[in-house]
């Protein structure tokens, strides 16, 4: 089958599922079936992949569909229960208190402290507990999951503690030939990925300064009463301020330290900073920017969940320290079990391993580590908050009711998406001996665009996010691909990677099953065409950016590499 051809089939489910959620409007539920079926059978008919894989392929995306589950219901039922017991209104008052402007609230809130929770958690797990806090806090459901989406791009590369470097490269990248010629150079793999973490952790710092201002400009321009672009721009000081503020400390650590720790280290010095410059009124303007009252609000903006936090009846009223301790004890707990050299993570994945090996005689493996999950760490905290806070059964009973409908909700669709995805991903085992959809698209590029390719290179990270929902696969899949077509160029192999390593952690950002999970926790199950056409708008920012720095880098500044003759 000529290269052409592949590319053009194997894009076609994912034309069909962008033009049905966006342009029909269709709903995630009717869509990823469809677009499942469909993805199978070219398999089948065309790509000569057996029926077993396939199969072994559905097998394997349920196992992921329950890992991302069980994610969502810990962060749901936990905003539910602080909702119960009256954290979140005393979380929302202290936000008010700090500034009653929504611009630095989401800053603050998403940006910030979002980073934090992907720099120790990252699978989702930002967007899933930043917007529904945020709907908590007043803002209009589609608003929160927008930005609760925009956060998952700059801290993703180094999310779950370096996961996708330490894993994702690693894996693709890693071979016996590489590894050889690294000794020559008198290198270890190890100091490679090195490099690659250094120069992704630079493209992030430059790229990723302006998110802040991207998050509160389309704030602005789609919920705000006068739909104004220049009412997010009038914060502009500020919010780059804010920035930098993570991006420094980001870019400082990834360079010296490594993978694990930029977001994480980055998001602490950026809130410790930027708390306290909001609080005395740092290049905030005079005229703080809100919502238009509720009853103004378009019914697209509104979720089945009500915008912000129900009167609970309780005695007396919460301290701050405490309302705020189960997100202390969620970030701790998310730290500790990330942390290799403590051993906590690994004795949780060996303690409760449900593995399926090579499923129906396959290739194909799938398993969950549900303790090690930081679905785990929320359910903790869950139990631990019903006692520090002294809920009532019936606080509790409520809280149960609203996480388990949302749950059942947004299942249905990620039992299409996810299983979806790993066809597309496996039908590289196959007997026609082809290349797996996303690398044949992939390949028919590089052979249509030559030179340019520092360009496309983070697009194609991206791509491979927007089909797995994850950063660490996309890399697993395209970080060999994207090291050969470098060494082809004669440019070097480990900014191209990171080139790569940049677009996949932007590619979160329009993932299909991230945007279907982050609806769930908000009641927008049905709207994903709807936020798919506006988080495009930063991710095409991001791609973008860091492509003409690729080429700048690669042609200009001409980036070093080890393996580069001299």
């Amino acid at each position: 089958m000529p290269l052409f051809l592949q590319a053009i089939l194997a894009a076609l489910p994912i034309l069909t599922a962008a033009s049905l959620l966006v342009a029909f409007r269709w709903p995630a539920r009717r869509v990823m079936p469809i677009v499942f079926f469909m993805t199978a059978a070219i398999g089948l008919l065309l790509w000569d992949m057996s029926l077993l894989t396939v199969l072994a392929s559905t097998i394997q995306g349920l196992f992921i569909t329950f890992d991302i589950l069980f994610i969502v219901f810990g962060a749901i039922l936990l905003l539910a229960v602080l909702k119960q017991s009256g954290a979140i209104a005393v979380i929302r008052q202290m936000f008010v208190d700090i500034s009653p402007d929504r611009r630095v609230q989401v800053i603050i809130i998403a940006w910030l402290f979002g980073s934090f929770l992907e720099g120790a958690s990252g699978f989702g797990t930002p967007a899933a507990i930043v917007a529904p806090l945020l709907l908590a806090l007043g803002f209009p459901a589609m608003a929160a999951v927008m930005i609760g989406l925009m956060v998952q791009s700059t801290a993703v590369t180094f999310g779950a503690v370096g996961t996708p470097v330490l894993i994702g490269v690693t894996g693709g990248l890693e071979t016996q030939a590489l590894t050889a010629q690294l000794a020559d150079a008198g290198l270890t793999f190890n100091d490679y990925r090195q490099l690659i973490t250094a120069q992704a952790a630079v493209v992030h710092g430059i790229v990723g300064t302006l998110m802040p201002t991207f998050m509160v400009v389309m704030m602005t321009r789609f919920f705000g009463e006068n739909r104004s672009w220049t009412e997010g721009l009038s914060i502009l000081p500020f919010a780059l301020f804010s920035g930098a503020a993570f991006t420094i400390p980001y870019m400082l650590t990834g360079v010296l330290l490594g993978p694990e720790f930029p977001s994480l280290l980055g998001a602490l010095v950026g809130l410790a900073i930027v708390v306290t410059a909001a609080r005395a009124g740092f290049l905030i303007p005079d005229d703080p920017w809100n919502f238009p009252p509720e009853s103004e609000w378009e019914d697209d903006w509104r979720g089945t969940i009500p915008t912000g936090t129900p009167d609970i009846e309780r005695k007396g009223r919460l301290p701050l320290w405490l309302a705020w301790l189960p997100y202390g004890l969620l970030a701790v707990g998310l730290v500790l079990t990330r942390l290799p050299a403590l051993g906590i993570g690994e004795w949780l994945q060996n303690a409760l391993r449900i593995q399926w090996e090579s499923i129906f005689g396959t290739s194909i493996s799938a398993s969950t580590t549900p303790l090690y999950l930081p679905a785990a760490v929320l359910v903790v905290v869950v139990l631990l908050t019903v006692g520090l806070h002294r809920m009532q059964l019936k606080q509790v009973r409520a809280a149960l009711d609203e996480a388990s409908g949302i749950l059942l909700s947004a299942g249905f669709v990620l039992l299409f998406a996810v299983p979806m995805v790993r066809v597309y991903i496996n039908s590289g085992f196959n007997a026609a001996d082809l290349p797996s959809m996303p690398i044949a698209m992939a390949e028919w590029a590089a052979a249509n665009v030559g030179a340019v390719w520092p360009l496309l290179a983070p697009s194609i990270g991206a791509l491979g996010a927007f089909i797995a929902g994850s950063n660490t696969i996309s890399n697993l899949m395209f970080s060999l691909f994207q090291f050969t077509i470098a060494e082809q160029l004669s440019v070097s192999g480990a900014f191209v990677v990171a080139l790569q390593a940049v677009g996949a952690a932007a590619g979160n950002m329009i993932a299909i099953h991230n945007i279907v999970a982050a609806a769930a926790t908000v009641g927008l199950l049905g709207r994903e065409g709807a936020l798919l056409k506006k988080t495009i708008i930063p991710t095409a920012y991001y791609v973008l950016f860091t492509g003409i720095i690729g080429l700048i880098g690669a042609y200009v500044i001409g980036v070093g590499d080890p393996l580069l003759a001299p």
